[in-house]
């Protein structure tokens, strides 16, 4: 997100200098410098591919979600509302901000000029902010859905859902702005473009508002939903099976009879009723009774809910440290330890922060059902079209 100082490439120096002379050692070391040449244009061409193919399928997924839940009318609520403003931000993320970002990390030079340097700067620290901060924002409504359901259902509108989000795109903006107070316009050609990691306090203000806080406030939402899903599941498995729901079919070998279902509803301790033949009797009907907890097996299906919406939560919060961490440990670094600071890394804590973007869709999504079905439905009509 605060991108990192290009390495300077002195191949291009050492081998003209080296072939300058013609005694068998420069030679040598021409050769030399004409296969490390190749491979390091290969191993462009392998990283720039795979970027792209990153940059690709971010762009893809998050669209995906987009046009999903546009499409289909059951996902207008507005929990998915915030999962579509996720997904609009991670497109962003990768429109905006992936495709500059891998030219810049293959061809470790700024060719494009001092005012696309500022755009792309803006574009970064702004998008990469706020797709964190929706997360923030989606635990923050699942939280309130959960310990206060009944209130928070009222409250639970669309106008909240873009209260919520413009408040998140606000604390980004402010996180991205202040840089351009203090940017001194460079009258040489510009090779490099990043923050100025000088501003100490800035570095601090911008990690903290970015991450630190909005990652420790995710922690104690999704803790707490933790907490509380146990708490409905245990509450769940411990209570005693409701009414029972008893069926009856009555089967007879009767020529003129006709089949007929009849339902009943007994207490939990109630027996269902037993039929009995005589054997004198003629003809004789047999009655064949079903018995099911109804109720117990809606509560079995809600527990199972609440264990699969937990697991998500798991599976969201590690997703997201493990792509965004290492990035900002690393940020707040390098300031105090300047030979602390190796560019391969720094690229590979920034594209893995990337990722993020990529992995946020798939998660969502895919724990879903109603999105699993909407996107089928839509697969399904333009084969058919």
């Amino acid at each position: 997100m605060f991108p990192q100082p290009p390495v300077s490439l002195s191949l291009s120096l050492v081998c003209s200098s080296s072939s300058s002379g013609s005694s068998p050692l420069a030679l040598l070391s021409s050769s030399s410098c004409l296969n490390l040449s190749t491979s390091l244009s290969a191993f462009r061409a392998g990283l720039a591919t795979t970027l792209a193919l990153i940059t690709l399928a971010t762009t893809l997924s998050n669209a995906f979600v987009i046009v999903t839940i546009y499409k289909s009318r059951k996902l207008h609520t507005p929990a998915n509302f915030l999962i579509a403003s996720l997904a609009l931000t991670d497109l962003l993320v990768s429109v905006l901000v992936m495709p500059i970002s891998a030219l810049y990390t293959v061809l470790q030079t700024w060719t494009l000029g001092q005012v696309m340097c500022d755009i792309w700067l803006s574009s970064d620290i702004t998008c990469c902010t706020a797709s964190i901060l929706h997360l923030c924002v989606i635990a923050l409504d699942r939280y309130w859905a959960i310990t206060d359901a009944v209130e928070y259902a009222k409250k639970r509108t669309p106008r909240r859902a873009a209260g919520m989000i413009a408040t998140a795109w606000v604390i980004a903006i402010s996180i991205s702005l202040p840089p351009f107070f203090w940017r001194q316009v460079k009258a040489e050609e510009v090779t490099s473009c990043n923050v100025n990691t000088d501003h100490i306090f800035y570095t601090i203000y911008s990690t903290f508002g970015a991450f630190y806080i909005p990652t420790l406030l995710l922690i104690a939402l999704y803790g707490r939903i933790y907490v509380e899903a146990r708490k409905r599941i245990l509450k769940q498995s411990n209570n005693k099976p409701g009414k029972r729901l008893t069926s009856a079919h009555l089967i007879t070998n009767s020529p003129g009879s006709v089949a007929s279902t009849t339902s009943l509803n007994y207490g939990t301790n109630s027996e269902p009723p037993s039929t009995c033949c005589e054997p004198s009797s003629s003809p004789c009907s047999q009655v064949k009774v079903t018995v099911s907890d109804a109720l117990l097996e809606k509560k079995r299906i809600c527990a199972a809910r609440e264990r699969k919406a937990t697991k998500t939560l798991g599976i969201i919060l590690g997703a997201y440290i493990v792509c965004w961490l290492p990035f900002f440990i690393y940020t707040l670094l390098v300031p105090t330890c300047a030979s602390c600071f190796h560019a391969e890394l720094f690229d590979i804590f920034t594209w893995l922060g990337y990722l993020n973007s990529l992995i946020n869709p798939i998660i969502y999504t895919m724990s879903n059902e109603d999105f699993k079905q909407a996107f089928h439905k839509m697969i399904r009509f333009r084969r058919t079209s």
